[in-house]
């Protein structure tokens, strides 16, 4: 049986620990929690704000229940730092709710790979502030995010 692997792999140097967080933006805006699962291991372990999520199973249940409830869901992340397995990452998303209230989460996340490049940890701490509606930076299409459209340090975030 062939291990599964997701290049690129550790030791991460700054371009593919780039291209690394560019893949993960990528499948988060896909909504697609069986899609994104895989690019964890099978027994990856998540703190989520306050919520800990434990195996691939709970992290399919996890981003199911998330996209249920935040709508339109629009990501970007940046990399903010690497070190062999390890990579640091700053975020910011924006969705609104099943009533027409839109936010903009900020965030950062610490990622550990195994040696096939899943990841097998996943920290995050994020703070979610309402935003009116015309104060939206994220316009594209649902989907991934287009090459031309700025990132975070771009817009100032």
């Amino acid at each position: 049986m062939v291990p599964e692997t997701r290049p690129p792999l550790p030791p991460f140097t700054a371009a593919t620990a780039t291209e690394k967080v560019r893949l993960a933006e990528d499948a988060w805006n896909s909504r697609t929690p069986e899609k994104v699962a895989l690019a964890y291991t099978v027994d990856t372990r998540w703190r989520n704000r306050s919520e800990f999520v434990n195996g691939r199973d709970e992290v399919v249940a996890f981003l199911t229940r998330k996209w249920n409830s935040e709508l339109e869901y629009r990501l970007i992340k940046e990399l903010w730092a690497c070190d062999g397995n390890r990579i640091a990452v700053r975020f910011a998303y924006e969705h609104h709710d099943d009533a027409g209230n839109w936010y903009r989460a900020y965030g950062n996340e610490n990622w550990e790979f195994d040696d096939s490049g899943l990841m097998r940890v996943r920290h995050a701490s994020i703070n979610t502030l309402p935003i009116a509606e015309t104060d939206r930076l994220f316009h594209w299409p649902l989907g991934r995010r287009p090459d031309d459209h700025p990132g975070l340090s771009d817009l100032g975030l």
